[in-house]
């Protein structure tokens, strides 16, 4: 049997059951490994230490875990681990909460200066969404913009429809739900009464229903048995009265529960005290890799399920064309209403007033329906097109050439309109985001075909040379030895050297020459003062909100040096300079910049101006590079160290395995961040390389503030 990589509905309101003894502990750090395992250290006062891990990629979990099953601390936390640590730190976990059925869990924190919840989606591809005491989105792992939801930040955090509890389900909704379904007992308890196939083939064993059962043929006895046993698998779940088991078949560990199953009875089982335990000693424990093709199995042995993966981007393209139809559709209905309103202008004011004035009189909101009733029964027209009023909100919804349209009883027919309009370009909007993700599912599906593409190419190739072909040349066979293709290696070892620079914007020449910039103003007042030597330069665009540039004739670590900077240098560094300023903000393509010596830059401004924080004076001639275009490469390098590098093409592309060109445009930048990511995972044959070296914010760091695409998107 396959083991289980993710909880189900059942297993996670076991694990919530049971987390609830740690309220009140203090958080003291977040961690992120990768870009879908979270750690989350906390302190308890009785129970000291607390560990709570939560993965949402391949595998699915949340549960507390013994501090020796806990990874050691990752190297320097991306900036979604530093949100949530500003946000935390020192923070009481004040409780966990399942949502409804689904797996989906809520970790509420509590500071008195703001309070956090972290809601992390252990469903489909799993995410994890931060959320302000307003349920306001401020830092989401993945984006998601779908026709029925919407998680990204800024937005107000949507929740998937809710599906039936079956184990809260009364009978009659029960009988009910069983009766609509087509297909066998067994199928309809596992997808329309949401118990996964596992509990399913349970319920039946339990009830000694045989599964396979057509619900044709099932009749009332067999209702009430497979409801009676669905009651008695609540009630340990409603109770908190766990009896949890690890399995193993064959030696491998294959299940974890939260009580004992007949299904498993052949099995052997070891029991825990709490599920928590279990489920943490099962994952600290199993072996995936064996199931996924055993030692020393090779990459490639066994040919992927690339018609699934087709099949599966496909499927949510289809979906997210079906989205975008739905918010034009929206929009267009939306701003229909607003013309009806200007079409009926007369109409709609004498309503708006004549709410207005009665309410003015302190006229109660039934007595104003009441009149409106009356009108309509002498046939005046404007009573006639009321439909209902809501004290609550204050609204009055009228109906205009057989379409209602909620007015806001409080303003006129112009603000009225407006509101309107301004929902169409909201609904819009969300359309926009539906288009940049259904342009990444398109890449995704693509780059998927091409894989298959290759994958089938090779197996022709491979079959070719069973049939017999001249050996390759020896000389060619030396020269293929010493050229390592790292997007082929199915293991890529980590090689990461920590420098001092890597906190500011910087990149390398492609003469070698180190060039930093500042991210912020605390940052440019850093570099000058601190690391501008007397033989560097001093670069910056002509423009407001660009970054100090200071090209390096030396370490700080070595004596400054008098040397010539080749022209290229010059010409890179000034490229830095203009991407990173407002010229990219802009969405402009093209901005000049100056170079001038250390000795020309002061803090001192001119009698009578000031000068902003971050800001200089500079005096003297300057050096202009005209109409330098703006350009950004992202890179993964592979030797000799593995990092991520970024900066102006002619100068990064030569330094790294591949990389992704950006130019300015309508993506956030978070956003155009991770498609790069995923754009890297689909080159390198090594995916767990890419998430280690080059995680979303680890590109970030390199792109350049505004709006961004990949260019010849």
């Amino acid at each position: 049997m396959d083991q289980k990589r993710e909880l189900s509905s059942i297993d996670l309101a076991a694990v919530v059951a049971e987390l609830g003894v740690y309220e009140g502990a203090k958080l003291d750090k977040a961690y992120l490994y990768g870009d879908d395992f979270l750690r989350l250290k906390m302190r308890d006062f009785d129970r000291g230490r607390v560990e709570l891990v939560v993965e949402v990629g391949e595998n699915k979990r949340a549960h507390v875990a013994a501090v020796e099953n806990v990874p050691d601390a990752p190297g320097r936390p991306p900036n979604f681990a530093m949100m949530l640590r500003n946000r935390l730190s020192g923070a009481d976990f004040a409780g966990v909460e399942q949502y409804g059925f689904d797996r989906i869990l809520q970790f509420d924190f509590e500071r008195d200066d703001e309070n956090t919840t972290i809601v992390a989606e252990l469903f489909g591809q799993g995410n994890l969404a931060v959320l302000d005491e307003n349920r306001e989105v401020v830092d989401s792992l993945d984006t998601v913009r779908l026709k029925s939801r919407t998680v990204a930040p800024g937005s107000q955090y949507e929740f998937p429809d809710e599906r039936v509890n079956p184990l809260e389900v009364d009978y009659e909704p029960f009988v009910a739900q069983m009766e609509e379904s087509d297909t066998d007992i067994v199928r309809t308890l596992a997808t329309q009464l949401n118990l996964g196939g596992l509990y399913a083939e349970e319920v039946c064993t339990r009830a000694g229903i045989e599964k396979d059962t057509d619900i044709a043929d099932a009749d009332e006895s067999d209702y009430e048995a497979v409801y009676d046993a669905i009651q008695r698998l609540a009630e340990p779940v409603r109770e908190a009265d766990f009896d949890p088991r690890v399995y193993r078949e064959d030696g491998r560990l294959v299940d974890v529960t939260p009580l004992p199953l007949e299904e498993y009875a052949d099995r052997e089982a070891e029991a825990f005290d709490s599920f928590n335990e279990a489920v943490d000693f099962y994952y600290a424990n199993v072996d995936f890799e064996a199931e996924d093709g055993g030692e020393g199995a090779e990459v490639g042995d066994q040919r992927p399920d690339f018609e699934a993966e087709i099949e599966k981007q496909q499927r949510i393209i289809e979906q997210q064309e079906q989205a975008i139809e739905g918010f034009e559709q929206e929009a267009e209905q939306v701003r229909e209403k607003a013309e009806l309103l200007y079409g009926h202008y007369g109409l709609a004011d004498e309503i708006l007033t004549t709410v207005q004035n009665a309410l003015d009189e302190d006229t109660s909101w039934d007595e104003i329906e009441a009149r409106f009733e009356e009108g309509a029964d002498r046939g005046i027209a404007a009573a006639e097109a009321v439909r209902n009023l809501d004290p609550e909100q204050g609204t009055v919804t009228v109906e205009i050439d057989d379409t209602p349209v909620e007015l806001d009883a409080s303003t006129g027919v112009e603000k009225n309109a407006d509101r309107l309009y301004t929902e169409a370009k909201r609904v819009e909007g969300k359309k926009e985001g539906a288009l940049a993700a259904i342009e990444d599912t398109r890449e995704q599906l693509e780059a998927a075909t091409r894989r298959k593409e290759e994958w089938e190419a090779d197996d022709a190739d491979e079959g070719g040379e069973d049939g017999g072909g001249e050996p390759a040349d020896e000389d060619d066979a030396d020269a293929e030895s010493e050229e390592v293709d790292w997007l082929a290696e199915p293991s890529i070892p980590i090689r990461k050297q920590e420098q001092w620079y890597e906190r500011f914007r910087w990149f390398r020449t492609s003469d070698d020459f180190l060039v930093i910039g500042g991210r912020n103003a605390d940052q440019n007042e850093e570099l000058v003062q601190k690391y501008m030597e007397g033989n560097d330069l001093f670069f910056h665009a002509q423009a407001h909100g660009g970054p100090v540039t200071i090209l390096k004739t030396s370490d700080p670590s070595e004596p400054s040096r008098d040397v010539d900077v080749p022209e290229a240098s010059k010409q890179e560094a000034a490229q830095f300079a203009v991407s990173y300023s407002s010229v990219w903000k802009d969405s402009r393509y093209t901005g000049d910049a100056y170079v001038v010596t250390p000795d020309q830059v002061s803090k001192t401004p001119e009698s009578g101006e000031y000068l902003e924080k971050g800001g200089f004076a500079i005096r003297g001639d300057r050096t202009y590079f005209r109409d330098v275009a703006v350009g950004v490469a992202v890179g993964i390098s592979c030797e000799p160290h593995t990092r991520v590098l970024g900066g102006p093409p002619s100068a990064v592309v030569p330094q790294v395995e591949t990389h992704v060109e950006v130019e300015p445009g309508r993506f956030a930048q978070g956003d155009v961040a991770k498609r790069i990511y995923r754009e890297f995972r689909e080159r390198f044959a090594d995916t767990s390389f890419v998430r280690k070296v080059a995680s979303p914010d680890l590109i970030q760091e390199f792109m350049p503030p505004g709006g961004s695409k990949m260019k010849d998107e």
